[in-house]
């Protein structure tokens, strides 16, 4: 089995870039955008973890099945993602109710 050889200088230039993304991560936190705040945090998020899983987890240059893998975690990770926000948005659905019994208690 041959193995690809990768340029240290790759590794560097995707060094330079993770770290300019934390700092652009840090930059838009201080910037007031409004509902686009997380919006842009996770993009930049997203950026940053397929830098890392492409380059230095070495999955770029991999076999198929261990591409099959990596989307099938991530497919198994939005489906985890997708029922939490479907419990989180549904809990408000039906109220609490207000007392097991609507009789006030009698005691002896």
């Amino acid at each position: 089995m041959s193995h690809i050889v990768v340029p240290q200088k790759t590794y560097i230039y995707i060094f330079l870039t993770l770290i300019g993304l934390t700092a652009l991560t840090t930059g838009v936190a201080y910037v007031d955008l409004g509902p686009f705040n997380t919006v842009v945090a996770l993009a930049i998020a997203f950026s940053k973890m397929l830098l890392v899983i492409l380059f230095f987890m070495n999955v770029r240059n991999s076999s198929g099945l261990i591409r099959i893998i990596i989307v099938a975690a991530f497919f198994w990770f939005a489906l985890l993602i997708a029922f939490t926000m479907s419990d989180y948005r549904t809990r408000t659905w039906t109220p609490a109710p207000d007392s097991w019994s609507s009789a006030p208690p009698t005691h002896p």
